[in-house]
């Protein structure tokens, strides 16, 4: 998750950042459904040795990212919104998804 904070250049401090929001998640029963979505997993680090990282999946990462109270994730969460509306449109109009699998 500090990856997330790092990458989506909403902070200075990524894991100091992530550290607060987490605690935030967790206090607030609006963020309970989120936390659920948060897994602690070892994994190895650049020194060799296995941490306990918290984790969590693309669902529970872009939530993450939505409840980040930031404007320097706006640009982010625009995105979100843009393929959110695209993949809605695709559902009623199943050739736009067509389409767009061809592009690629």
């Amino acid at each position: 998750m500090v990856d997330v904070v790092k990458y989506s250049r909403i902070a200075d401090n990524p894991r100091r950042y992530w550290s607060d929001l987490k605690a935030k998640i967790i206090g607030g029963e609006e963020y309970e459904q989120l936390y659920e979505k948060i897994v602690r997993l070892k994994l190895p680090a650049s020194d060799g040795k296995s941490y306990l990282t918290d984790c969590a999946h693309t669902e529970g990462i872009l939530r993450i990212v939505q409840s980040i109270p930031s404007k320097k994730s706006e640009h982010f969460k625009q995105w979100l919104a843009k393929v959110g509306h695209e993949r809605l449109k695709e559902i009623s109009d199943p050739a736009l998804a067509i389409d767009r699998a061809c592009e690629y």
